[in-house]
């Protein structure tokens, strides 16, 4: 006789999405009075463990104390290779525009059409335990749950990539780690390895002026652009195909930090990007993007000077313009962390019909790429060092780490090229043209009538002009700032030749560029790299400047009101009303929190100033009475509150008092620094005029 199965149901959430409910006494039915074993059996005492007497030793029948152990000592899942750091969130993908004509996918069939989904954020190099700001590349993808299945849209915020093969894709990784032999710097690419490693990869460095830019600096995942970075294929119902790529465009603007501030917020504050996304959904201002496509065929990509299918190469938006066609709303917090964000598997794979993949090499290594690694967080990579499963020969290559791991390499040399014999140290196996294996050059009909090879596209030999298209499109205070970042990384760098190599490099990127990083090193400059292909001048485009994208408006940003004793509260509700009605946050700092008494009644304070620091917000104003005067010139935090503010060039609201402490403690006053009435109207606008006297830049 059969038993039907307890049934599942769902029901709709924002967006149209619908969520699961488990059947009554489930593992998340919240109702239940009872506290039980995995069985379901009761339990009765969850505080003791089973012995004999009260000073006996603990019995092994202790089931209960046994399942218990045995979970938590289980709990933890290996962390991703990379992207361990991340945050997600669940909404909604609504179409505005349908495009038929292009695609059968079923998220742009229908204007209004909405379609359920999970984005992530991420960091790439570090842990999952490392902080939210370092200089990284940043992870952007999102999964839509489709009545056709899942279109996974793994991407990044940055248009384009390091390499032009995914076979490279072990060597970046290894060399941009922790170093092999010490385990640190951690999420850090201001080291040896990642340095010689990208020395020795010209065609790297597209990626690495935006990897230098503030782009790598955001000011939160809501003010990120994302981008697919592959060429893709869109197919119609008809068979017809036309080839896009994919734009996430925030519609609060692009914004980023200074370097200065993404160190200070580290400190203070390490899951800042993770508590941003999680308390703005909180509060119901649900961050959005909107999804742009580039449109084009193989006759116009066949005309570019570039190949499209070479993932170190962008199309700027001049030339193809991006077409807005719908609109991502993250509208619900996970539930559970673990469960959710850091359980959820992006895979390339994932597609519906109408969306299909292309040639491109890189992202034909990823779609290998990302289930094995969804695979490899259950189990082990290094089976093949098992007894059966051992080769009988010699054998060794620069794969390293994974579970169960059993030999023990020697060296920091896990990457390849590398210079590293040039000092002195194991460099590691190499490559054997003349007796390593070989495909069969056989042409088949299945292969289109071509050779297979290991060869790379003629176009995909010039790695410099669109570098140098980036770098000459940045306003002169980002590329000041390029600048001061490649110094900083390359000072980190111990290896001469290493920083050698870089400065020829970037010769052949932009010859000015390479002597401010070379004077600041005080290295004389070599000569520009050789290069294989002509470096051509293309036309600046205004697209890939930051500042040229940041919204100078309110809405979305956080703005800092520092009071004392005795403040006018009627000053800093009007300040607060002007504030919140440009859609801006306010957060109240004061020297102690709780209520404070002020002019009038009293206000509560939200943060403490020392634990606070100006890093953290847009803007920041200063309403404080001549009596508090003596209390801040005595509290090192204050002077280094404003000082930070002044110094990261954000607009300070000023009374007569701060006026005074300001010119007490040598901050000059500028255009950045207003009076309490203009201050709403001008913050959160940064004046980067004032940035040469406040530090040194390359």
């Amino acid at each position: 006789m059969s038993q039907d199965h307890p049934r599942f149901e769902t029901s709709p959430g924002q967006g149209g999405e619908t969520h699961q409910h488990l059947p009554p006494g489930g593992p998340h039915d919240t109702s239940a009075a009872h506290l039980t074993t995995n069985q379901g059996l009761r339990i009765s005492d969850n505080q003791n463990s089973l012995t004999v007497g009260p000073r006996g030793p603990v019995l092994l029948e202790d089931f209960a104390l046994r399942e218990k152990i045995f979970h938590f000592d289980h709990e933890r899942i290996p962390e991703r290779v990379v992207h361990a750091r991340g945050s997600g969130a669940h909404g909604f993908f609504e179409c505005t525009r349908a495009i038929p004509e292009l695609t059968r996918a079923a998220p742009f069939l229908q204007r209004g059409k909405k379609t359920p989904l999970f984005a992530r954020f991420s960091t790439v190099a570090g842990g999952a335990g490392s902080a939210d700001t370092p200089r990284d590349v940043r992870g952007f993808a999102v999964k839509f749950y489709t009545e056709e299945g899942n279109w996974d849209l793994v991407g990044n915020n940055i248009p384009v990539f390091f390499i032009q093969d995914a076979i490279k894709f072990p060597d970046l990784v290894h060399a941009v780690k922790m170093e092999a032999d010490k385990g640190y710097p951690q999420a850090a690419s201001a080291h040896d390895t990642f340095w010689d490693f990208i020395s020795l990869m010209p065609e790297a460095m597209h990626m690495v002026m935006w990897q230098m830019s503030d782009r790598t600096l955001p000011r939160s995942p809501r003010f990120m652009e994302g981008f697919g970075i592959h060429t893709f294929r869109l197919v119609n119902a008809a068979g017809e195909g036309k080839l896009v790529k994919f734009h996430w465009k925030p519609v609060l603007g692009v914004q980023s930090t200074t370097w200065d501030e993404a160190v200070k917020i580290a400190g203070a504050d390490p899951d800042y990007h993770r508590r941003d996304l999680y308390e703005t959904i909180e509060l119901g201002a649900f961050p959005q993007w909107e999804l742009g496509l580039q449109i084009f065929d193989e006759a116009w990509a066949a005309e570019q000077p570039y190949d499209v299918l070479d993932a170190t190469k962008l199309i700027p938006e001049e030339v193809v313009p991006v077409t807005i066609v719908g609109r991502m709303t993250l509208d619900r917090n996970p539930d559970n962390f673990f469960a959710e964000t850091e359980q959820v598997a992006f895979c390339p794979t994932n597609i519906v019909p109408g969306i299909d993949f292309t040639a491109d090499p890189l992202l034909q290594g990823r779609l290998f790429s990302y289930l094995d690694t969804q695979k490899s967080r259950l189990g082990t990579t290094n089976f093949h060092q098992l007894p059966i499963n051992a080769p009988r020969c010699p054998f060794q290559n620069f794969q390293r780490d994974g579970m169960m791991q059993m030999s023990v390499p020697q060296g920091r040399a896990n990457y390849e090229p590398n210079s590293l014999d040039e000092i002195g140290e194991l460099a590691g196996p190499r490559e054997c043209p003349t007796t390593g294996f070989v495909t069969y050059p056989n042409v088949e009909a299945h292969d289109g009538g071509h050779e297979r090879l290991r060869v790379r596209p003629a176009l995909f030999a010039d790695h410099y002009s669109q570098a140098r298209l980036f770098y000459r499109s940045q306003t002169p205070v980002e590329q000041a700032h390029l600048a001061s970042a490649l110094v900083f990384e390359l000072a980190k760098v111990g290896l001469e030749h290493v920083r050698q190599r870089m400065l020829k490099l970037l010769g052949a990127v932009d010859i000015d560029l390479a002597h401010r990083v070379a004077a600041a090193l005080t290295m004389p400059l070599p000569a520009p790299a050789d290069t294989a292909a002509p470096v051509l001048d293309m036309a600046p485009s205004p697209a890939l400047s930051i500042l040229g994208k940041s919204l100078p408006k309110m809405a979305g940003r956080t703005v800092a009101i520092l009071f004392a004793e005795d403040s006018s509260r009627a000053s800093i509700e009007r300040m607060r009303e002007a504030i919140e009605a440009q859609q801006g946050r306010v957060v109240m700092v004061s020297q102690r929190t709780g209520l404070i008494p002020v002019r009038d009644g009293s206000l509560k304070a939200d943060a403490k100033l020392e634990g606070s620091p100006s890093a953290l917000f847009d803007a920041v104003a200063s309403i404080i009475p001549p009596e508090a005067l003596a209390a801040l010139r005595a509290d090192h935090a204050a002077r280094n509150w404003l000082a930070d503010a002044y110094a990261h060039c954000k607009t300070i609201g000023a009374c007569p008092a701060t006026l005074r402490l300001l010119g007490e403690w040598g901050i000059a006053v500028d255009e950045g620094v207003t009076n309490l009435q203009d201050f709403p109207h001008v913050a959160p606008a940064r004046h980067w005029a004032r940035e040469p006297r406040v530090r040194l830049l390359a």
